[in-house]
């Protein structure tokens, strides 16, 4: 035991303390991702193109901090002001990203699933930031190699996937390439953790852990209907109190998405082929060519427009 706590001080030691960090893409992951590095005293800075994005974050993370005050301090109005200002007091906005990184200890890309897109961002970062900046994306479904392919620093490039709701979901996966030093990795594993999250850690593979698992199940559930196995309303309703989910994966194709789903799965099955649990569902793609996406357009799947 004494061994043990001696080595796991030495690794901690190993990384550094983020004090700053800059989060580039306001959309909800990004406003998310900022509002828990601001609660837990880190100064933010959120990078997007236009000011209108940014109001926008801001105010995805003002609403999102009152839920959390009402809960909190609830018979402590003048502690959950201080609280909200504090918070709010430590996240910075622009639209400038080489201004965003100039002095930050950490980089977290948030921004549209597209490749060269982030490619080309962290090339740019990679000339401007500071030697010490660790660079990371937030990618659900796009190699992190790949993105970092034209970095110089390599041993300072990771991945940092979090889920949605950030404020709420505790888990980060933590993810290294070939080339991500001890230290990098150390240093990523300290800062989720001082984010108060649980942090697991993965090689670079398609999905990392829970969507390499999730998206193939969410796959072979639609391809059930497709075969006429059995009804949509069926399969949730076994999984749900045969499995204990609190969710079925109909009903969470529709909630992520079905062109997200989609994107995502085309995406692997570009990269591997011969992937068995990564072939497309043919009547997946047939409700997404119909412009049916889930929920957020009303239907998927299941119609929520009654």
């Amino acid at each position: 035991m004494a061994t043990s706590s001696i080595a796991n001080k030495m690794n901690s030691s190993l990384g550094r303390t983020i004090k700053t960090v800059t989060v580039i893409g306001g959309g909800l992951m990004g406003s998310g991702i900022a509002q828990v590095a601001a609660e837990t005293n880190h100064q933010v800075i959120i990078v997007d193109q236009k000011q209108e994005f940014l109001d926008k974050s801001l105010n995805i993370i003002q609403t999102s901090l009152k839920r959390i005050i009402k809960k909190k301090f609830e018979q402590d109005q003048q502690g959950g002001e201080k609280y909200f200002n504090d918070v709010k007091n430590r996240i910075k906005t622009t639209t400038n990203v080489n201004d965003a990184v100039q002095s930050t200890d950490i980089v977290i890309e948030a921004i549209i699933e597209n490749l060269e897109t982030k490619q080309k961002l962290f090339k740019q970062i990679d000339q401007v930031a500071p030697k010490h900046t660790i660079l990371t994306s937030n990618t659900s479904s796009l190699p992190i190699t790949e993105i970092a392919k034209d970095v110089q620093r390599q041993d300072k490039f990771g991945g940092l996937h979090f889920f949605n709701p950030v404020p709420v979901m505790k888990l980060l996966e933590v993810i290294r390439i070939s080339g991500t030093s001890d230290e990098t990795f150390q240093t990523l594993l300290n800062f989720g953790k001082a984010l108060g999250k649980t942090t697991v850690s993965c090689k670079d593979t398609p999905g990392f852990i829970v969507n390499r698992l999730l998206v193939p199940y969410l796959l072979e559930a639609a391809r059930m209907i497709e075969r006429g196995d059995a009804t949509p309303e069926d399969i949730d309703t076994a999984m749900k109190l045969g499995a204990g989910y609190p969710m079925g994966p109909i009903e969470l194709l529709d909630y992520v998405g079905l062109d997200t789903s989609k994107y995502i799965v085309d995406g692997w099955k570009k990269l591997y082929p011969n992937e068995p649990s990564f072939q497309a569902s043919e009547l997946l793609n047939k409700i997404v060519g119909e412009g049916k996406f889930g929920r957020k357009t009303g239907a998927g799947f299941y119609n929520y427009k009654k």
